[in-house]
């Protein structure tokens, strides 16, 4: 039923639309073109004057011609950087850039996946509820077309999010809280050869709260990190100043206050220790979510995909996705993997096999939410 060469075609076509954050325009209006020919109604919303982008969100509607529970598909229409000229290539059974830049699977894909699934209900006239597609903007640069959506404009009562790398057949149905700190050392400038000891160096101040901080992996469900550091003006004057910019994530609420409550404690401790001041910033950026194999929306996702022969795999994350927003907000929602590989490196790739199975999940998630068989069980 998937026809390849078009859905090759179409993925390859929308990669090489270039849509970093903030400038998704071309291609959401090439897709509000394509989906317009399509016959399906659509807005575009207002998040572009909240996130600075020259797009909005997209939202099309697909009117169901049985009696179902509403749905959402989503996926991001913005990527990382470098992320313009994109040339995409086949390379045998899989489909790469041509290494001087991402190739932009993520989301990509999931878009190029869900247009051949519209074409395909067109074309088959296959039995469906009310679907919606929601195609945001700027996910990559902190849910932020997520989170400056309003969910009242959706019918959905669940979302499917198809944002994972892996396998299709994965599922994401625990995902962590992120908290983002940015710490600033003031420290006192002076000359660094005539009188350093007048001074105090904020980067020496830094690099020993760093040293005391426990970064990276901390338990299964834990981690944090130090991403970016900016100080000093010159090589002959005592840094008065550093910024530093990092998270913490966890699945476990406690262990998010507590390690984010232990970082700003260490670096104020030892700004005190060298008579130095630290201000620490701190900005609870989403949510974490955590579905039982018994909620309707995982369980949806896991018999549509051993009805097209995958086996479910139900897993944890330590990323954020739109999905983190949508839970907050009342809208179940899972995160699903569609074979993206290496994304946001210039090495990422695609199996052509697994866009395939993305659009034939997509429809294998439709036919069981239609046929409404045993949704709760």
């Amino acid at each position: 039923m998937v026809n390849k060469k078009r859905l090759i075609e179409s993925f390859m076509e929308l990669v090489r639309i270039d849509s970093v954050s903030r400038e998704e325009k071309d291609l959401a209006d090439f897709l509000i073109k394509k989906i317009k020919n399509l016959g399906l109604e659509l807005i575009v919303d207002q998040a572009s004057e909240k996130v600075k982008s020259n797009s909005g969100n997209i939202i099309v509607s697909l009117e169901g011609n049985n009696n179902t529970i509403p749905i959402m598909f989503s996926a991001h229409m913005d990527t990382v950087i470098p992320g313009k000229n994109i040339n995409p290539l086949c390379d045998g059974e899989k489909i790469v850039s041509d290494g001087k830049t991402i190739l932009g699977a993520d989301d990509k894909a999931a878009i190029a996946a869900l247009l051949e699934a519209l074409y395909i209900i067109r074309e088959n006239n296959i039995p469906h509820g009310d679907i919606e597609i929601l195609l945001t903007i700027c996910e990559e640069i902190g849910l932020k077309g997520a989170k400056n959506l309003d969910i009242s404009n959706l019918k959905a009562q669940m979302g499917f999010v198809l944002d994972a790398g892996g396998s299709v057949g994965k599922i994401i149905t625990t995902a962590p809280s992120q908290n983002s700190l940015e710490i600033t050392i003031y420290g006192k400038s002076a000359h660094a050869g005539a009188n350093p000891e007048e001074g105090i160096n904020a980067i020496q101040v830094a690099g020993y709260a760093l040293s005391r901080m426990k970064l990276g992996r901390i338990d299964e469900e834990t981690t944090s990190n130090i991403g970016i550091i900016s100080g000093g003006r010159a090589t002959n004057i005592v840094p008065d100043e550093v910024i530093l910019k990092g998270e913490v994530r966890s699945r476990n609420e406690e262990k998010i206050e507590k390690y984010t409550e232990q970082i700003k404690k260490i670096t104020e401790d030892t700004a005190r220790e060298f008579k130095a001041k630290a201000e620490v910033k701190i900005n609870r950026e989403y949510y974490g979510y955590n579905l039982s194999p018994n909620d309707q929306v995982v369980n949806i996702a896991t018999k549509a995909a051993k009805n097209i022969g995958l086996q479910p795999l139900l897993c944890p994350s330590g990323g954020g996705s739109d999905a983190n927003v949508f839970n907050k907000k009342g809208l179940p929602s899972v995160v699903l993997a569609l074979g993206m590989e290496k994304v946001h490196t210039v090495e990422e790739y695609i199996l052509i096999k697994e866009l395939k199975n993305t659009v034939e999940y997509i429809l294998s998630i439709i036919n069981v939410v239609a046929s409404g068989e045993n949704l709760n069980e």
